[in-house]
């Protein structure tokens, strides 16, 4: 045991000092232990590193911080050592939080600022129903579950999502769920412990806007808002960018529909003079993205510009997002995207002409309708007529475009690919009119219009809490956690604050929601099916079939007691069609009876237009410990970092994998980290190797048909990224033809890629570590050694540290909040 410090003194909470005692540092890290392996895990040895960063006057407050970044650090050996962080962290809280739910609430609602005006933090109307139930409400808290978090879940929570006063943290975890149960279900204390209770044991989660805001003054609790140009004009341009800075004054992500804006050289009639065209409009949106922060300082505001590729200007929109070329011709704060008809992917596939044409002269001169206005037949009947009519501004081979559009997306990973004929096809909202785009995270579809802000409201399931090692998922509990979340998101748009009255129209007229998940990935680990295969394959399906049919039940459920919503009459559900009727399939699984529902939805209607919208998740994943929404592991291994320094964590499911086989050891840890990830040319089970298969690894092909085969239970669409490795020209096309023709709404979120070769260069010795390339690709390494060498272990992990951090994508995909 290590020597006891000599004259250090800590202070306590109450002020008293006392003289540091090692044992007693040692039982209180032992006190929180339980069910830990003890293996790996000793508070021994942990004391004694926390004792070595001790100063004298050193606050108990800060020993219990130094204690859990200490344990964090060494949860690079064990994760037991990341949830034993996060039980020192958790208690650390409680001790300077109350243990009262009701009482938090008041000194939220009774909050004063620095000057002494009253800055209430909980709305009255919350308060009041949380005073009036709060013998029951705070019976329900069960604080224990705090500690079920890992630290970096919940050091998201304290950095960003429990409210302060003062810049001091006056929220739990608990406190923050109940809040927001009842800041939905304000006046049904029965709902609202019954979404605490799931919410709490991380069964589901609502997106990070109802997190932030739920039970405040201004709850604005959306994710996502659509929006079309509203005419092409000054006054049309400029009322559409204010809505814009103020939805995202609010921290709303953002996607503007561009195309019935004149191209350059366009003439106006108004002034006599010619258009600029689109790319100094959109600069002007740039800096209103810059400027406009999402909640005052927390990030930039974001917003994604959708074109489609008939407009005379797409040739420079391709170009606004390069990192080279004329600063007065990019607008690199702003995301791209390409609604695409069907008729251009046909053309390029012939190898055919594509015409170019400015909005303000190709139109129908007997509707005024022009080609944004329409899709399907109709579409290509105009652009068919405008050809032959000469209305063209220029055209080109479509093989031509296709490159530029390639090529761009190879450079900067956008812009994202929609299909606009799938799109409006297969949406319930088609009775509406044309949908002109999606939303920034390409997961939303919904009909918007000049004097209409298309708004969703998010939530997403956590699969992996359904999923349990040797047993069958629990398609049961899916299916129930899935009712009440869906009334929960019904629920959120009549309580929701809105940042514009064309976003409150368009939400209380056609009631959408978004649906989605989190931990797919790990729920096939837990059940032990690589994500290739066949069994993994059914399971997706059949995860998208509960939810979908446990949603539509829900909200024909809410109709027969609230009546449909407003423009229900119409609707392809209206004339019995669900998504998968839509797409020409049927539900193959045999679980739910459709047919009854069916003829419940005839009698009775849905309440919301739209249902299932799986999104990115990049911070409700973190926060409950999941793998994002549906995707693949993008590596098995990620940079941590804490106070202690920055170091490689390994993917938790392999880590237990491996200890539970006795696998684990410095030099496998060593290997890991040599082959940037990969388990393909270790020395493990050939089982192991098919399971923990990176995203790099996986057939980017079976990764579509996965999104086709449940894209027929998702009423929106799904923010798909695709990861590709030696990307050319040639694989993308196949890549996009391939989820055109399976008919992908969203063809593609993001292109991230790879070299196939890792050309890092590690710099310890030759003798005693490999050169590893990134395992899957090119030659078989050798397996590297450390015995006898830390320091060649330590330069491997620091490069590897740095090489991760470059590989990180230079967007984040957290503009949903979801």
């Amino acid at each position: 045991m290590a020597e006891q410090k000599v004259g250090i003194h800590v202070v306590k909470r109450n002020g008293d000092h006392q003289e540091v005692k090692f044992d007693s540092i040692t039982k209180r890290i032992q006190s929180l232990c339980e069910g830990l392996d003890s293996r790996f895990v000793d508070p021994v040895p942990i004391t004694q590193k926390v004792v070595e960063g001790f100063y004298n006057g050193i606050s108990t407050t800060e020993i219990d911080s130094l204690a859990a970044e200490t344990c964090a650090y060494m949860s690079q050996k064990h994760p037991d050592f990341s949830i034993l962080a996060a039980r020192i962290a958790v208690s650390n809280l409680h001790k300077s939080t109350s243990d009262s739910f009701s009482e938090t609430c008041r000194s939220l609602r009774n909050y004063h600022d620095k000057q002494g005006r009253a800055a209430a933090l909980l709305s009255e109307e919350v308060c009041d129903f949380v005073l009036a139930n709060a013998e029951k409400l705070d019976a329900a808290m069960v604080y224990k579950r705090d500690f079920d978090y890992d630290f970096f879940g919940f050091k998201t929570l304290e950095k960003s999502y429990l409210l302060r006063v003062d810049n001091r943290i006056i929220e739990r975890p608990q406190h923050m769920i109940m809040r927001v149960a009842c800041g939905i279900h304000c006046g049904d204390a029965t709902a609202a412990m019954e979404t605490y209770d799931l919410m709490s044991r991380r069964l589901f989660t609502h997106a990070t806007p109802t997190l932030f805001n739920a039970g405040t003054p201004k709850p604005q609790m959306s994710s996502c808002f659509l929006l079309t140009m509203k005419e092409d004009s000054i006054f049309g341009i400029y009322d559409t960018l204010k809505e814009c800075a103020l939805i995202s004054k609010c921290a709303g992500g953002i996607g503007v529909a561009i195309s019935n804006v004149r191209a350059k050289g366009s003439y106006i009639r108004g002034t006599n003079g010619h258009s600029n065209g689109l790319v100094p409009m959109l600069r002007n949106f740039n800096e209103t993205a810059r400027y406009v922060d999402q909640g005052g300082g927390k990030r930039k505001g974001s917003f994604a510009m959708y074109l489609e590729p008939w407009h005379a200007d797409v040739f420079d929109f391709l170009e606004l997002r390069k990192n080279h070329g004329k600063e007065e011709q990019r607008a690199r704060d702003l995301f791209y995207a390409l609604w695409v008809p069907d008729l251009f992917m046909q053309r390029v596939k012939d190898n055919a002409d594509w015409t170019l044409f400015c909005p303000n002269a190709a139109y129908d001169t007997e509707t005024g309708k022009g080609l944004m206005d329409v899709y399907g037949e109709d579409f290509e009947k105009l652009y068919l007529q405008l050809e032959k009519d000469g209305k063209g501004n220029k055209t080109i081979k479509a093989q031509q475009l296709w490159l530029r559009i390639t090529e761009s997306q190879m450079e900067t990973g956008t812009p994202y690919m929609l299909y606009k004929d799938h799109a409006n096809r297969k949406s319930n909202q088609k009775n509406l009119g044309t949908i002109h785009c999606s939303n920034l995270c390409t997961e939303i579809i919904e009909y918007t219009s000049p004097d209409e802000v298309a708004v969703c409201n998010l939530a997403s399931i956590a699969l992996s809490a359904f999923a349990h090692d040797g047993q069958e998922f629990d398609f049961q509990g899916l299916y129930k956690v899935t009712k009440v979340a869906t009334k929960n998101l019904n629920k959120v748009i009549d309580r929701n604050y809105y940042p514009v009255e064309a976003a409150k129209r368009s939400n209380m007229r056609h009631r959408p929601i978004g649906l989605g998940v989190q931990g797919l990935a790990d729920a096939f680990m837990i059940l032990r099916l690589p994500f290739e295969s066949a069994a993994a394959k059914k399971l997706n399906e059949d995860i998208f079939e509960t939810i979908y049919f446990a949603a539509c039940e829900s909200s024909c459920e809410l109709a027969e007691v609230e009546g449909p919503y407003e423009t229900y009459e119409g609707s392809p559900a209206s004339k019995g069609q669900l998504q998968f009727d839509l797409w020409d399939r049927s539900p193959k699984s045999g679980r739910w009876d459709w047919a009854a529902l069916k003829a419940q939805i005839a009698t009775h209607g849905l309440r919301n237009s739209l249902l299932v919208a799986p999104m990115p998740t990049a911070s409700t994943a973190q926060i409950l410990g999941n793998n994002e929404s549906f995707e693949p592991y993008t590596q098995n291994l990620y940079v941590r970092r804490t106070l202690s320094g920055e170091f490689v964590t390994v993917n938790r499911h392999l880590l237990r994998d491996l200890i539970k086989r006795g696998l684990w050891d410095e030099d496998t840890r060593t290997q890991l980290i040599a082959h940037n990830g990969s388990v393909q040319n270790m020395d493990i089970p050939l089982e192991m190797k098919e399971l923990y298969k990176t995203v790099w690894e996986i057939s980017q092909r079976i990764v579509l048909d996965m999104a086709a085969d449940r894209g027929a239970y998702i009423d929106q669409s799904q923010s798909l990224n695709i990861h590709m490795v030696n990307v050319t020209s040639a694989k993308l096309s196949s890549m996009h033809f391939h989820g055109w023709q399976l008919g992908l709404k969203t063809g593609m979120y993001y292109l991230r890629t790879k070299a196939a070769v890792d050309a890092i260069k590690f710099t310890v010795a030759v003798d005693k570590l490999s050169k590893a390339p990134t395992a899957g690709y090119g030659e078989k390494a050798s397996p590297p050694t450390t015995s006898g060498d830390a320091s060649s272990a330590a330069a491997l992990e620091k490069q590897a540290i740095e090489k991760l951090k470059a590989g990180e994508p230079k967007y984040a995909c957290v503009g949903c909040s979801a």
